[in-house]
C-alpha cells in the first residue's frame, strides 16, 4: 500500500472512528524475542487457564458464570490487554464483545489491523459484580497470572487498554491522561516488552470527545509496527 493510499484510508477511517457511538524508558527498543512452537504455547496456556480456574476465595470468580481467558492468534506479535469481562463477555467467555468490542474492531480496522490476527486478554479473568472496576487488591492478585500470560505469548508490542491494565503493569500512582500514547519498556522475567497505554473502548463510548486522543495513539501504534517491520 502506498503512503498516499494509506493516508487517504486513514482520513476515511478517522471520520468513521470519531463519529462512532457505539523504572520506565520512553526510547524505542530493538530486540529479538524467541518464538515458541505453537504446541508448546497451547500447553502452557492451558496450564495457566487451569491455574486461574482453580483459584479459591475469589469474589470475582464466585460472581461469574465463566472464565474469560483469551481470544485471537496465540502467535501474534501484538497483545492487547483490557480490564475485566462485562456481562456479555461473561456469557460468551470471550473478551471484548458487545459495544466495546465493536468499537475496538473499528479502532483496529482504522490502522489496518484485524482482531483475529492479534492476541487479546484482560487483567482480570472473571466479571466483577455490577461490571465495576477491579480494585487494587484484585488487580495485584491477577497480575501474577497476567505476567505469566505475557511471558508465554512473548509479543513484540503490548497495548494496555485502560487504567486497570496500566495499573497492573506500572502501579496505581499514574494518570492515564498523562501516560497514554507514550512507549515504555517493561521487564518481565528478564525479557523487555514494548508497551503503550491508551484509552479503553468502553471509556470512549462514554467520553466521545476523547476519541481524538485515541486516534493519535492508534496512528502511533501503526507507525511503530511499520518502524519495527512487524509482519501482522
Amino acid at each position: 500500500m502506498t503512503n498516499q493510499n494509506f493516508s487517504q484510508r486513514n482520513k476515511s477511517f478517522r471520520k468513521l472512528f470519531l463519529k462512532s457511538n457505539i523504572t520506565f524508558s520512553n526510547n524505542p527498543i530493538n530486540r529479538l524475542i524467541g518464538v515458541q512452537p505453537e504446541n508448546d504455547k497451547k500447553i502452557l496456556l492451558k496450564k495457566l487457564k487451569d491455574k486461574i480456574s482453580s483459584i479459591s476465595e475469589c469474589k470475582l470468580k464466585n460472581n461469574s458464570n465463566n472464565i474469560v481467558f483469551n481470544d485471537g492468534n496465540i502467535n501474534s506479535p501484538i497483545m492487547l490487554i483490557g480490564e475485566a469481562p462485562g456481562q456479555k463477555e461473561d456469557e460468551l467467555s470471550k473478551p471484548f464483545v458487545g459495544e466495546a468490542g465493536s468499537l475496538l474492531n473499528k479502532m483496529l480496522s482504522a490502522i489496518n489491523l484485524n482482531r483475529k490476527d492479534l492476541y487479546i486478554t484482560n487483567v482480570v479473568n472473571y466479571r466483577p459484580p455490577l461490571n465495576r472496576k477491579p480494585d487494587s487488591n484484585e488487580i495485584r492478585r491477577y497480575s501474577e497470572f497476567l505476567l505469566e500470560h505475557v511471558d508465554i505469548i512473548k509479543p513484540k508490542i503490548i497495548i494496555l487498554l485502560g487504567s486497570t491494565a496500566m495499573e497492573a503493569f506500572f502501579g496505581s500512582n499514574l494518570k492515564i491522561s498523562k501516560e497514554r500514547g507514550i512507549w515504555k519498556e517493561m521487564l518481565i522475567k528478564d525479557k523487555t516488552f514494548l508497551t503503550m497505554v491508551t484509552f479503553h473502548p468502553a471509556y470512549l463510548l462514554r467520553q466521545n470527545d476523547q476519541k481524538k486522543y485515541s486516534w493519535i495513539d492508534l496512528k502511533n501504534i501503526r507507525n511503530k509496527i511499520d518502524e519495527l517491520k512487524i509482519d501482522i
